[in-house]
């Protein structure tokens, strides 16, 4: 039999790459989450046990001080996955918030959505302080300094003229013992509910729950774009008999472009059609949930994810397809 040059060419070729070592797929992969005591460091463990069993790849978790970091280590390769905010992604993607120091952190790629986080206060019954400008002079402690909320709520402060005595930074479960010891004031947070360090402060003193008034809510909007409305059901806490209004972000898992597509697509696919597994892990999970893909409208998706959504119907735009 003969073969033309050509022929010849192509069927080296292809048997080149039918000959290429397994090695070329990862061995195994660190995901990013946060501090223990928030929703991240939590329903980051339920995922990817979810996802590693799906793709035979382990799936390590690394505890770090949330999305800006998350997102510094996905850019640095020093993680393969990761969990932010979507405000703090955009922050990122343009180079403008203050922890980029002008540098765009773009190798990150969408890959799922997974829910709304919600901005909202705790503090000690006995404090008195039952509203945003009771804070005024008070010590706020925020959560880990490269948190949604270590980033945004110095911010909103400012925004709305309330000047605190100090802004305090730390892993939930440490804010949540200052607050009992007194060492702040309140502490305020952004996450997926119920926040288990919230829930923690709940069970070991009476507190209040509260979070923007309608005005605030208006001024803060109109200033970060970003956020949306968004409620605090009743029940959410024990304690809590009224649904709360607020504000929220969205929150998406992100990997890093040049993680295969396959691995990437199988992940996807895990986490979308394990939904009640999720739950069971972490309440906040009931919104991650295919259709919310749509929350995201500015941060490029990762192939493997577009191949996903895109098969299950959902049209993702071409100036997302990352």
């Amino acid at each position: 039999m003969r073969f033309s040059l050509a022929k010849l060419a192509a069927f080296v070729l292809a048997a080149t790459f039918m000959a290429l070592p397994a090695a070329a797929q990862p061995k195994s992969l660190t995901l990013g989450t946060a501090s223990v005591g928030g929703v991240f460091f939590v329903y980051g463990q339920v995922w990817a046990n979810i996802a590693a069993d799906a793709i035979k790849v382990p799936i390590s978790t690394r505890q770090t001080d949330g999305p800006n970091h998350n997102i510094i280590l996905v850019e640095t390769k020093q993680v393969d996955l990761g969990m932010t905010t979507m405000g703090v992604a955009l922050q990122g993607w343009k180079g403008e918030g203050a922890w980029t120091q002008g540098r765009k952190f773009q190798a990150m790629r969408a890959i799922f959505p997974m829910y709304d986080t919600m901005f909202h206060f705790v503090s000690l019954k006995k404090s008195g302080i039952n509203s945003v400008a009771q804070l005024a002079g008070k010590n706020l402690g925020v959560g880990p300094r490269a948190g949604t909320p270590g980033t945004y709520l110095p911010l909103m402060m400012e925004t709305l003229g309330i000047k605190v005595a100090a802004i305090r930074n730390g892993g939930g479960s440490d804010m949540t013992s200052q607050l009992g010891d007194g060492l702040i004031d309140s502490f305020g947070f952004a996450a997926g509910l119920p926040f288990p360090a919230f829930s923690e402060a709940e069970a070991s003193n009476p507190v209040n729950f509260f979070t923007f008034t309608k005005e605030q809510i208006a001024t803060l909007k109109q200033k970060m774009p970003e956020l949306s409305d968004a409620t605090i059901p009743k029940g959410t806490y024990k304690t809590l008999t009224e649904d709360q209004p607020t504000l929220g972000v969205y929150n998406f898992a992100i990997a890093h472009k040049d993680l295969p597509n396959d691995i990437v697509y199988g992940i996807v696919k895990a986490v979308m059609e394990s939904n009640p597994r999720m739950v069971q892990g972490h309440a906040a999970a009931k919104e991650t949930l295919p259709a919310n893909v749509t929350k995201n409208t500015f941060l490029p998706f990762h192939p493997g994810a577009v191949k996903y959504f895109e098969e299950k119907g959902f049209k993702i735009p071409a100036e997302l397809k990352g």
